[in-house]
């Protein structure tokens, strides 16, 4: 069953159905100010941390029907009492005639047609302002005119999120709410929990007069609050209480009076939903964003951005649903997971301060670093601030505060308190970074190294380069028996945990290519010194790998403290994981013949129509030994699931070894666009990837969860660009090498790259999968497949002709 259509002229998904299987969500604004807003309207919305300072109440949990956080009523005036209904279909569930819910790109528009009602509401957080806006036109498409009213609410959370769930005294205690109103009769509710008054100030206001008002949930719902959202009793009445609440569940519900509207005839509301500081001083923002030009303005200039921000890499291949993701919905989800990386999301709520993670945000920054690498480099700065001087990495921080911890294994004593992968994640984003954008001046740049407790131990800064070297130093000198990096509390799996001692064979080839981007960036620095000294590392744990991890169709994934092998055909469970094999590849360890046989085993036991198991078979019971992954059931997640954050690796894998054919058939297993005819199996939004779907152990093979926030989003993206098509940023130029199906003529692709466009065009008249003959720039031949970088603000133009 379908339940939208995507509209790539206009870069959006429609949502035609709002009863989808599931929530389907987009975002709004970023961190500092946005949330996420879902197919009914409904919205979490947060200023900075999302588990300290929450503005809206959701509860994922409540039945899909359920209000979630904010809604719009419209009321129609009839002989017999009142019609109430809500435009966004939930809570009230009426029976609509049109339902389009357009998810764009920063914005969500709802266009709904109820009982000759057409309405229409656009949501968006102006960039750079700390304000939700809805843009709201009500017309009347009947026959008859009607006396209309209009009611936006929203119910607010305490700041503390978590605490709104778990303390139901002292919480409800210190909510607040108060009225204002000015001459004009322009309402704003302002509501903030007592404690915080002075910093954090919620406030909801509209352009229009407001006739009534209410700030308590139990007077808005009627009957002692029983009952419902569906049919409010206070809704039923001509005027709301004008009642301010001083304690309890604190809501801010608008009445608008519109009058009659004739035939054909429309009005036009705008709500604020924001938060300050001084509600004084918030004054003249809140009235700028009264006027209806200046909200179009904002929503102009947010569509601008996104256009600018797409536009820097624009791909024409033969495969449409490939088309759709590239050029718009994978490099928007890559920017919506730079922005929060694993911090709000409709799976992780934020409770608890999740925080931004070393190792997630390390990988979600190399996806933006085409279309805006400053906004990279920033995040990356952040990400160094937290890396330790011993060259290992908190796991993860809080952006505001810029407080750090180790993640799960400060929980475990018995259990290493570190991951072993998180430094090493960092150089690949500074290369990536510098690659991109020749600013080698930023491997000079003084950071300081993450030290909480300064007093004992001074502040110790170093440039970025030292950051990187000393990453390195970390993992070669945290080896064990098999001379092999130590798995710490885990590695990027973090579902298997073993006892101190195992070995990680995941981290030993992201060692591996960490050391290839290190050596490649001294190279062109001139340290041959150290290039010498990376090149030994290197060659040593290749040796390493391959004496002990090789079990002969396949490597091994992990030897736990007592020496033995995981990830082995000796294994009843988890005899092969697919990381093993698409990083023994990636990090150029494994020898041809071993890469192809472990790629040839990957296909046979862990490709499914829905994509790549991670491992199998799944462990089947509960084992403390082996760690979280034996806590989910077999197909689940990290036991045997699809889990998709792995999938592009092995394409990438297959593209070095010039397997265009099964890197594409990869590419399209996970695609969600081809999703979109099989979403009552899928469920999830097809517009972007899941963390994770099901596999074929589980009995709902193919249902997938945990949309957006993915580091599938990021490798993804970067598997298709720089390996199936082949555009590689280097410190020299834009390598060209790409690896595509046979079946392909060729491809197009706009680059922008060091401040000029390259408008390349690539021709396959042999019907190969990899192998560049010829490279013609604006109509003269060069030798070898690097275009140069012009730096001219120009266009030009690349042919590529494929051949042996």
């Amino acid at each position: 069953m379908e339940y939208g259509y995507f509209d790539n002229e206009n870069k959006e998904y429609v949502i035609t159905d709002p009863r989808t299987p599931v929530t389907w969500i987009n975002y709004i604004g970023n961190l500092k100010f946005g949330g996420f807003v879902d197919q009914t309207g409904g919205a979490l919305i947060c200023k900075g941390d999302p588990a300290l300072n929450r503005i809206i109440k959701y509860i994922p949990q409540l039945p899909n029907g359920d209000f979630k956080g904010e809604t719009l009523y419209l009321r129609v005036k009839e002989t017999t009492g009142y019609k109430v209904f809500s435009p966004f279909y939930t809570p009230t569930l009426d029976k609509y005639d049109l339902y389009q819910c357009h998810v764009g790109l920063g914005y969500t528009k709802i266009i709904s047609k109820f009982y000759g009602i057409r309405t229409e509401v656009t949501i968006f957080v102006p960039l750079d302002e700390e304000r939700e806006i809805r843009d709201i036109t009500i017309t009347n498409n009947n026959k008859d005119s009607v006396m209309l009213d209009i009611i936006p609410v929203v119910e607010y959370t305490h700041f503390d999120a978590l605490k709104q769930l778990t303390n139901a005294d002292w919480v409800p205690q210190t909510m607040q709410s108060k009225a204002y109103k000015n001459q004009d009769g322009y309402n704003i509710l302002t509501q903030y929990a007592f404690m915080k008054k002075n910093n954090g100030i919620n406030y909801f206001t509209s352009n229009h007069p407001v006739a009534s008002f209410e700030t308590d949930r139990k007077r808005f719902l009627g009957n002692n609050g029983y009952s419902s959202w569906s049919k409010p009793y206070s809704l039923m009445q001509e005027n709301l209480t004008n009642y301010e609440a001083f304690r309890g569940d604190n809501i801010a519900a608008l009445m608008h009076h519109l009058g009659e509207l004739k035939p054909g005839e429309s009005r036009r509301i705008i709500t604020q939903l924001g938060q300050c500081s001084d509600l004084i001083v918030e004054q003249q923002a809140i009235e700028k964003y009264r006027d209806e030009k200046n909200v179009e303005k904002a929503f102009g200039d947010l569509k601008k951005f996104w256009n600018t921000f797409l536009d820097n890499i624009i791909v024409d291949t033969p495969d449409d649903a490939m088309n759709t993701m590239l050029n718009i919905h994978n490099p928007r989800q890559c920017y919506i997971t730079k922005n929060w990386s694993r911090d709000l999301s409709l799976y992780q709520l934020g409770f608890g301060g999740r925080g931004i993670g070393f190792r997630d945000s390390s990988q979600d920054v190399m996806g933006i670093l085409g279309h805006a690498p400053e906004d990279g480099r920033e995040l990356i700065e952040k990400l160094l601030h937290v890396q330790k001087r011993d060259g290992s990495a908190m796991h993860q921080f809080n952006i505001t505060t810029m407080e750090a911890n180790a993640g799960d294994s400060r929980e475990k004593e018995d259990r290493p308190d570190y991951y072993s992968d998180d430094h090493l994640w960092i150089i690949l984003a500074v290369c990536s970074y510098i690659k991109e954008t020749g600013n080698f001046d930023f491997l000079m740049k003084e950071i300081p190294f993450y030290d909480k407790d300064k007093e004992e131990n001074p502040l110790e800064s170093a440039n970025v380069l030292e950051h990187l070297k000393r990453s390195i130093e970390f993992t070669r000198k945290d080896t064990g028996d098999h001379g092999l990096p130590l798995l710490g509390f885990a590695d990027w799996n973090d579902t298997v945990n073993l006892p101190t001692g195992a070995e990680s064979i995941f981290t030993a080839n992201l060692f591996g290519l960490a050391l290839k981007e290190m050596i490649e960036l001294l190279s062109y620095l001139g340290d041959a010194s150290t290039v010498q000294e990376y090149k030994m590392c290197y060659k040593l744990m290749q040796d390493n790998l391959n004496k002990y991890c090789w079990d002969g169709e396949w490597y091994v994934r992990y030897f736990d403290h007592n020496g033995e092998a995981l990830g082995s055909r000796k294994n009843q469970h988890g005899k092969i994981y697919a990381n093993a094999q698409s990083w023994s590849i990636i990090s150029g360890f494994a020898p041809f013949e071993r890469a192809i046989k472990a790629l040839n085993s990957v296909n046979k036991y862990l490709s499914t129509e829905h994509g790549i198991k991670l491992s199998y078979p799944g462990y089947n019971g509960y084992n403390p030994e082996k760690g979280g992954i034996t806590s989910y059931p077999p197909g689940a997640k990290e036991n045997g699931g699809i889990f998709l954050h792995s999938n592009p690796w092995v394409m990438i894998a297959e593209t070095i070894v010039g397997n265009g054919d099964l890197a594409f058939q990869y590419y399209n297993q996970i695609n969600p666009v081809k999703k979109n005819m099989k979403v009552g199996e899928y469920e999830c939004e097809p517009y972007c990837y899941p963390q994770n779907i099901l596999g074929d152990e589980h009995p709902e093979f193919g249902l997938g969860r945990n949309t957006w926030l993915s580091g599938t989003a990021s490798w993804v993206y970067q598997a298709a660009i720089k390996f199936i098509l082949g555009i590689q940023p280097t410190y020299k130029g834009l390598n060209i090498n790409p690896c595509i199906p046979k079946t392909w003529k060729g491809f197009k692709v706009t680059r922008t790259f060091r401040n000029a466009i390259y408008e390349i065009e690539v021709n396959n008249p042999d019907n190969i999968c990899k192998g560049v003959k010829q490279v013609i720039v604006d109509g003269v031949l060069i030798d070898g497949e690097i275009i140069p970088i012009f730096n001219d603000r120009k266009k030009h133009e690349v042919k590529i002709l494929m051949g042996q």
